[in-house]
């Protein structure tokens, strides 16, 4: 079975994306922000994050930046899930590392498809 991390600051997201993946078999962690995140993955690398953006103590984008440096670190597939919808944060994410990014809110079907296109399920 494979593991995903869920990052996100609200505890109603994370609980709607353990749902879902879940339902797709995938084993879920959690964690409220990057930092929590980072500790997560050297203690364990999942096989994919699903990721948020703005978080308090470390956002998304730094916590992607250091995932990279880690041991490990490129192994994850990341999955962006955020309200920044522009273009440039789109192409920040990807340059930072990111495979690929869905807009809050979300349904099963997005991230299934999402999670399809970077070769998860």
């Amino acid at each position: 079975m494979k593991s995903c991390l869920v990052v996100d600051d609200s505890s109603v997201i994370r609980k709607v994306a353990r749902r879902i993946l879940e339902d797709l078999s995938f084993t879920i962690t959690e964690a409220e922000d990057g930092q929590q995140a980072l500790e997560r993955c050297q203690a364990e690398m999942p096989d994919a994050i699903l990721l948020d953006w703005n978080m308090p103590v470390m956002d998304g984008l730094e916590f992607l930046a250091q995932l990279r440096q880690l041991q490990n670190g490129e192994k994850p597939k990341v999955v962006f899930c955020t309200t920044e919808n522009d273009v440039g944060h789109i192409a920040r994410a990807i340059r930072a590392g990111a495979n690929e990014y869905i807009m809050k809110p979300f349904d099963r079907e997005i991230v299934e498809a999402k999670f399809q296109e970077v070769g998860l399920i």
